[in-house]
């Protein structure tokens, strides 16, 4: 075994640590596992604690324009209070939980240009260093491949996604940012709708879907953005028709013009529970996951059958260096 990182703030001839993933992507709120494996320097050495934090990358709006920075969302202890002898290698597996809202890294396989990653702290002796780095690959959980599923099925296209720092109001978001992901119109609507912005709030009880429709203008009024929200269940996910539940969504944001205020919150245009509906027929596209792997493909260094290439991990660890310093704040 390589040990990717000696841990400096310790000193030389200190510990040195590696912390290895289970393979395969997680789902939010499900169990991350793994193992963190030491290896002992010239001495012995007292190790107090060993924590894993959950680390994005997330964008700002402020005054000034955007910006991006590294949030530690999540942290866990996983180990420590023991003496780790001369040379002496021990390994420590871990099981933790994911929160509910942990962002959606990949469809079908295909990266959606989301960075997530698992940070390792060892505290020696009063010291503590951020020693070790790995990516985080979550998927969908199967409400939310459902609902992309079906926006694809209709005929939308994938168009980036992101993580935005701030609170959606009128909702029960936990976490400090949420994310986006930014879908073209199917074709029955685009010629009322600009673009689609989608979130998902997840919980145990189910999923909160946020939507907002950048409206196209009509002769006498201006463009504005059309906000509304609908809760699905976890058990809904095998027995829906989600492309007509997803197609009514639509289909209610974009026929009650007046029903919106282009200045409103997140969430303020109304809240819907899914249920079934009429099955009407809709025109059947490739789903999301094929424009996913046709429009996502450009936001990864590299993919290599499904995951991220070597690369894209080195890019992951260039970002995160250097935000150790505030990025709790």
């Amino acid at each position: 075994m390589v040990f990717k990182r000696l841990l400096g703030a310790i000193g030389v001839g200190g510990p040195s640590v590696d912390t290895v993933l289970d393979g395969g992507a997680a789902l939010p709120g499900g169990d991350l596992t793994g193992r963190v494996l030491l290896r002992g320097g010239g001495s012995a050495v007292e190790i107090e604690h060993i924590g894993l934090e959950l680390i994005a990358r997330v964008e700002a709006e402020h005054a000034e324009g955007e910006s991006e920075g590294a949030v530690a969302f999540e942290r866990f202890t996983v180990g420590g209070g023991f003496r780790l002898g001369e040379q002496e290698e021990r390994e420590l597996p871990f099981s933790v939980r994911l929160p509910w809202e942990t962002p959606v890294t990949e469809l079908y396989g295909q990266p959606l240009g989301i960075v997530l990653g698992v940070r390792t702290e060892v505290a020696v002796a009063g010291a503590r260093d951020k020693g070790d780095l790995d990516p985080l690959a979550v998927r969908p959980l199967p409400v939310q491949e459902a609902v992309l599923e079906a926006f694809g099925q209709l005929g939308s296209g994938f168009r980036s996604a992101d993580l935005e720092y701030g609170r959606i109001g009128s909702t029960g978001q936990q976490l400090p940012f949420y994310q986006e992901i930014e879908l073209t119109p199917p074709p029955g609507y685009a010629h009322a709708v600009n673009e689609i912005e989608l979130t998902f709030l997840a919980s145990p009880a189910g999923v909160e879907v946020v939507l907002e429709a950048d409206k196209r203008g009509g002769p006498f009024s201006a463009g504005h953005d059309a906000l509304s929200r609908f809760t699905v269940r976890h058990e809904d996910a095998a027995v829906l028709d989600w492309q007509s539940e997803v197609d009514g969504w639509l289909r209610r944001m974009t026929e009650h013009r007046d029903a919106y205020d282009s200045h409103a919150a997140y969430g303020h245009g109304g809240e819907h529970y899914a249920g079934h509906h009429s099955a009407d027929a809709h025109r059947s596209g490739p789903g999301l996951g094929t424009a996913v792997a046709a429009g996502a493909a450009g936001l990864a260094v590299g993919v290599v059958g499904g995951m991220v290439a070597a690369e894209a991990v080195d890019e992951i660890g260039d970002f995160f260096e250097g935000e150790d310093e505030g990025d709790e704040d």
